[in-house]
Order: structure tokens, then sequence, then C-alpha cells
């Protein structure tokens, strides 16, 4: 007779044999852990984010207040500062959710709706990496907290809307400027940012590519900017009045600012410490030099000077050329696209502006739309693969005349959107509250009309 105990022991270890064959399978369903923080990567990350806050406070704020004339120097760095405070607290509330929530192809969600759960995987000070795009087949693994990635793009919606105020420099309303800024973030920056960056974007989807904002930033911006000095229409003395720049010093520690934070908005792009970044940062350097002397030699040939304006106008163009291009190209075929963009820049922002009787003041569009266009499409003529290869896509984005047409696509895009949803913001806005001050408030000008103050 066998031992009684057997006949218990039998379906225990059945029991136990089932149960064993299934952890397995639950923790295969468990969704998979965050990645873990590379401490690099995120000291490289927290710099750039640094870096790219210095272009607009104080970079682009002395870059356009140099240019105006005195009486409006105080309004044009108060235009500046102004929007880095409100896209703060915009990008916070709502616009870091619509461009990277997950969403769908055209728009993102509320999941991140004032940030909420950006720390649930905070303790003792600690932090994990995310997952950009989580559950799409696209999805981006970050090394970096999301805090982190969270603050760097929210520097780049600061900057874009503050560069469309050189268009209109010296004419808006100040409570006008503060509405349109606020809802162009949500209603411009943060749709085009999501098609274009989002793993799950659509504009993405077709196989754009945008390192680090020629699309999303320079264009968006230079077209709301094209749009803006037409609706708003010439400043009032355009063509006989004295408009010759107040302090060209501080334009030029303006845009020298504007250089020295590039590498962190191009590098910084690379989301990461690593070959990508360095490459970067060398043909960010070499195309803005090229673009500098590329628009000085247009000058000096064509108008018998080389002017300081000038060269610093050529370096912006030739960053904002290079940016969609940094992580894509090698360092020859930065040169040409330096070149393309301080030529091209050139040109657009005395002949086409001359032709077609637009009032751009700053030259937002001439150097940021224009410059924007050369660099989006040139990438997709020189992107060298290696520097784009992933695992999912080992020969990476290789310059063709099919990449080309996509860029065109890319660009047509980024121009209607932004033209369109911009020219209605402002005509609400115009309709209600009124664009443009006083013909009395223009001619003494806007430090003391809107702001009751001046430079001594």
């Amino acid at each position: 007779m066998p031992f009684a105990g057997a006949t218990l022991r039998t379906p225990l270890l059945a029991a136990a044999a089932l149960l064993a064959a299934a952890v397995p399978a639950v923790a295969a369903d468990a969704p998979p852990a965050p990645p873990k923080i590379d401490t690099g990567d995120t000291a490289w990350m927290l710099t750039s984010t640094a870096l790219v806050l210095l272009m607009t406070v104080p970079g682009l704020a002395l870059f356009y207040g140099g240019m105006v004339r005195k009486k409006n120097v105080l309004a044009t760095l108060m235009q500046s500062f102004a929007i880095c405070c409100l896209v703060t607290i915009t990008w916070t509330v709502l616009g870091y959710s619509l461009a990277f929530g997950t969403g769908n192809g055209y728009i993102g969600d509320l999941s991140r709706f004032l940030l909420k759960g950006i720390g649930a995987n905070i303790s003792k000070g600690a932090d994990v990496g995310f997952t950009l795009g989580l559950g799409s087949s696209n999805a981006t693994v970050m090394t970096i907290p999301e805090s982190v990635y969270m603050t760097f793009q929210m520097t780049f919606a600061i900057i874009t809307p503050a560069l469309i105020a050189g268009a209109f420099a010296e004419r808006m309303k100040f409570s006008a400027m503060c509405i349109f800024m606020v809802l162009w973030s949500l209603l411009v920056y943060s749709p085009i940012a999501h098609w274009v960056w989002s793993p799950l974007g659509w504009v993405a989807g077709f196989g754009a590519i945008d390192f680090a904002g020629g699309t999303v930033v320079h264009i968006n911006a230079g077209i709301a900017g094209l749009v803006c000095a037409l609706v708003l229409g010439k400043r009032r003395g355009l063509g006989h009045d004295d408009m010759s720049p107040y302090n060209l010093t501080y334009a030029v520690i303006g845009a020298s600012l504007l250089w020295v934070g590039w590498f962190g908005f191009n590098a910084g792009s690379a989301v990461g410490s690593n070959g990508r970044a360095g490459m970067a940062m060398a043909v960010t350097q070499i195309a803005t030099a090229a673009a500098a002397l590329g628009w000085m030699v247009a000058e000096w040939v064509l108008k018998g000077k080389p002017t300081v304006l000038g060269i610093i106008s050529g370096a912006v163009a030739g960053l904002v050329a290079i940016t969609p291009a940094a992580g894509f190209v090698l360092p020859g075929p930065s040169i040409v696209i330096g070149v393309a963009a301080g030529v091209g820049c050139y040109f657009a922002a005395t002949s086409l502006k001359h032709l077609l009787g637009y009032d751009d003041s700053l030259d937002a569009f001439g150097v940021h739309g224009v410059g924007g266009i050369i660099g989006a499409l040139l990438t997709g003529v020189f992107a060298f693969g290696p520097l784009s290869a992933t695992d999912a896509n080992p020969a990476g984005v290789v310059g063709s005349f099919a990449q080309f047409v996509i860029q065109i696509k890319a660009v047509l895009v980024t121009v209607i959107w932004s033209g369109v949803i911009s020219f209605v913001l402002l005509k609400l806005i115009d309709w209600t509250i009124g664009l443009r001050v006083t013909h009395e408030n223009e001619v003494e000008g806007l430090d003391m009309t809107l702001h009751g103050e001046r430079i001594g």
C-alpha cells in the first residue's frame, strides 16, 4: 500500500508546476522597466538647456534691442523677457502635453496637463529615464529624466515666438503681443512640434527630418513674422525717417550670445553626450562662419563696404540653416549650407523685401524663414546615413532626390499651417483689442508710451 501522503503531494506538485509556468507569462505581460539614467547624457542636457535659454534672454533680447531705434529699445527687450515668462507657464500648463503627449499623429493629449505624472519615478531625489511615444513603433528611449527633457523643449518653445517679434518691432501693442504669443504657442508651435518631433507625428511619419528646428522653429517663426508684418503694415516714416539701429554694440553682443547658445540648441538635440552631438557642434561652428563670410562678401561686392550688421546677420543665418541639418551632415556640406544661407538671406533681407514691399523690421522672415527653408531642403540633399543610423534603420537617412522631395512637403506643411493660423489669430485680436499702437505712440516711442520708461 503506497504512503498516504503521496496522494496529497501529487496534486500539490502539479499546482506548483502550473504556478511556476504562469509566472513568466505574467512577467512578459508586465510593462518594461523604465530605462536607467545616464549621468553623462543628463549633465550635457542640463548644460544645453541653460545654453538655449541664454539664446532668448539675454541673446535675442540684445540682438533685437540693438537694432531698433533708441525710443523702442526697452520695449523690444521687454518683449523677449515677457515672452520667456509667458511661454514658460503656457508650456507647463498645456504646451508640453500637446506637443509630446501620446495623442495621435496630429496632436498630443492631456496626459501631461500641468505636468501631471512627471515626478512619478522620483524617489529620494533619484529619477529614471522615460520612453517618448510609448506604445508606438517609433518610440524613443530617453536616458535623461523627463523633467530635463521637458525643460529643454521649453526653451525651444520660448525662443520660437520671441523670434517673431523681430518682424513687427516698433509697432505692436504689448497687450496684443502677449495674447498672440500665448495662443500661437498652443495652436501653432505645439502642433507642429508634435507632427515633426513626436514618434507618432504624421510629418515624421512620411519621412521628413528636422534635427533641431528648421521647420518647427525657424520656418514656423519666419512665416508667422511675415504674416505679422503684412497684417500690421509698415512702420510710420519708413523710407524717409532715420531707421538706423540705436546701438550695434548691443546687437553684436546679442549675436555672439546666440552663437554660443546655439551649441546647446543643436548639439543638445542629440539628447545625449555622444558622437552625434559632437558632429552637430562641429558643423554648427563651421556653417555659421561660412554664412557670416558669405553675407559679408556679398555685401562688400554689391555695396562697397562690409558692415557689422551684415556679418552678424550672416552668422545668424548660418545658425538657422544648419539647425535642421546639424545631426545629419558632415563638415564639407555644412560649408555649402552656410554659404547658401549667408548669400540667400542677404538677398531676402534686401532685394526681396524691397521688391515685395513688406516691412520685416529686423528680418525675422528674411533670416529665419528663408534660412530655415534653405537648411531644411539641403538637409535632404546632404544627409550622411551613419549619423542617423539606428538598430531599426541601419542605413540611417541618406541624402537623395526622394528625401529632398519629402523635405519640400514638410516645408509646405509648416508654411501653410503657420501662415493660416497666424493670420486668423492676428485678425481676431485686431477685431477685439486692436493690434497696432496709435500714431502718436509710435512717433513718441514705445518705451515711454507702453512702459513709462526711457533710456537716459
